[in-house]
């Protein structure tokens, strides 16, 4: 179904190709996973499938890519448009109309499909993706989240032959993500669909994968095959596959269920043990607090009756499903939003009534979309920028930036990034202030598991010399490596609020899989678990 004949992809000034001597297929009716670090061409190459590279991005593009027998360089993306699907990794992007159910039309419409179709298909792909309810909701009135399902939705209407996807479900809640993964699979299984696609948070759907297709480093020839054979040799792995070789099981578990197979003997060597907590974070007057918040959105309550307090040195994860009031929450903090009752107030000021520069020494988000922070035309340019704007010295965000994302150009246009790339990008800038509470909405969208581990050790950092961090996420297993809180939202009310290992081991849908593996003991992350092991060794 897409066949890849020696491709090689280079764009305008790069030194060297993206992507070459990729030689590949994938067959009708299999979902093959895409991995590998941020930056290495995952992107591109499902664009050569799709016909956007070359024909959008630019750059030369050796070799030939056929799907269902169409090369890609003779047939334009529209000429493509009855066979591929796709959705890439900003939903904003993709959107053409302004409602709901007129964007979950608009692919057909542009098919010649007949309306009574059109209609039918619509209502089902509506239920299948719990969107029922936001049929007639403004596009720009919905969450990350809900976007991404419309995006995905968007395509699906059409029944492609193919679908591309890039990172769909990197903005969703952990339902909503099995649910789309469900959807997918089963088009796979019933229909014949071809599905590639490329995720980072790779405990969420290798699973799913008939094959993996590992793009080791920029230029490197990809490795395919059986998922457990590939992540033996990855340098990406979700947690369970860590464990499992960190346990020494053979072949490595690629679920959830395959690990607690083989957990018994481990979970009696580790039970004389206890998890190492964090230091005590959390002490001293409030950087941030909300009292029975409430904030609207025209008729929609965004926000009813919410009672937040966010101490130095403390690291609070916002978590709930998509549309439960994270972001408002956050953006409230930043004076984005005007309460309709209740209070907020960040270190000695109330946000919405305080000039932004002034609001700046106190307070930084980096919002969902990193590029609503980036206006300069280099990597170079936009820390020297802010550098300048934090007082800081010359050459504190670039710091910050190679630590995140080692290898990226000064030269590099931040348009040009991947998205992983531009949201470690917006963190270096809003770091470089280091202000006394830290906003972060969604901050591992895009990252690789390597990129996530220096992110967590920056901003335990920051939390070890007093800032304070409020991240919004639906990244378990990030929450269970940094939060010393867990503050759980559902229809902009606070249900749960509480110790990280007390919040997150008690709900199934927030639970990282190493506590999914080892309950009912208390571990939540395979760098506790080592520890433990390590110091079993040590004794014996």
């Amino acid at each position: 179904m897409i066949r890849f004949e020696q491709v090689s992809v280079t764009y305008d000034d790069a030194p060297q190709p993206v992507l070459r001597g990729v030689d590949l297929t994938v067959p009708e009716g299999e979902l093959y996973l895409l991995v590998g670090p941020s930056g290495v061409g995952k992107s591109t190459l499902l664009g050569a499938v799709s016909g956007l590279v070359p024909h959008f991005t630019g750059g030369t593009l050796r070799g030939r890519v056929t799907v269902a027998g169409r090369d890609t360089r003779t047939h334009k993306p529209r000429e493509l448009a009855d066979v591929v699907g796709t959705v890439g990794q900003d939903p904003l992007a993709h959107f053409v109309t302004d409602t709901v159910e007129d964007e979950l039309a608009y692919g057909m419409e542009s098919l010649g499909v007949p309306p009574d179709t059109m209609r039918r298909r619509v209502e089902e792909t509506l239920d299948l993706l719990g969107l029922a309810e936001l049929r007639d909701r403004p596009i720009t009135t919905l969450s990350g989240g809900q976007r991404q399902r419309v995006a995905i939705g968007s395509v699906l209407t059409t029944h492609p032959r193919v679908l591309v996807l890039d990172e769909p479900t990197s903005a969703l809640d952990p339902a909503a993500a099995e649910e789309v993964l469900a959807v997918l699979q089963r088009l796979v299984h019933d229909l014949g669909t071809t599905v590639l696609l490329a995720e980072h948070r790779l405990e969420r759907v290798v699973q799913y994968a008939d094959q993996l297709i590992l793009l080791p480093h920029p230029g490197a020839a990809p490795v395919v095959g059986d998922p457990a054979e590939v992540l033996a040799v990855s340098p990406v792995q979700p947690p369970v596959v860590e464990l499992g070789r960190l346990a020494g099981w053979s072949p490595l578990p690629l679920s959830v269920r395959d690990a607690r197979r083989r957990a018994a003997p481990l979970r009696e060597r580790l039970a004389p043990h206890t998890p190492d907590g964090d230091p005590h974070a959390g002490d001293g007057e409030p950087v941030a607090e909300a009292v029975r918040l409430a904030v609207r959105h025209g008729r929609i309550e965004a926000l009813r009756g919410v009672d937040l307090s966010v101490r130095p040195g403390e690291t609070v994860a916002l978590m709930g499903r998509n549309g439960a009031g994270k972001s408002t929450l956050l953006s409230t903090l930043v004076g984005m939003h005007t309460p309709a009752s209740g209070s907020v107030r960040v270190g000695a000021v109330v946000p919405h009534r305080t000039r932004p520069a002034e609001l700046l020494r106190h307070v930084g988000l980096v919002p969902q979309e990193p590029r609503d922070l980036l206006y300069a035309d280099t990597v170079a340019a936009e820390c020297a920028a802010a550098d300048r704007d934090a007082g800081a010295a010359q050459g504190s965000c670039r710091e910050l930036v190679g630590r995140l994302l080692p290898g990226v150009a000064d030269s590099a246009h931040p348009r040009d990034l991947s998205e992983g790339q531009r949201l470690a990008l917006a963190l270096s800038v809003v770091l470089t202030a280091r202000p006394p509470l830290l906003l972060l909405d969604e901050p591992t969208r895009g990252l690789d598991y390597a990129a996530k581990a220096r992110l967590v050790e920056i901003l335990r950092g920051l939390a070890a010399d007093g800032h304070a961090t409020v991240l919004a996420t639906h990244d378990v297993e990030l929450a269970a490596e940094l939060a010393h809180r867990v503050v759980i939202l559902a229809d902009g009310e606070v249900v749960a609020d509480g110790p990280t290992a007390r919040v997150v081991v008690s709900s199934p849908a927030f639970a990282p899989q190493v506590a999914k593996v080892l309950a009912p003991q208390p571990w939540l992350t395979v760098r506790q678990v080592r520890r433990a092991l390590e110091e079993r060794e040590r004794t014996v």
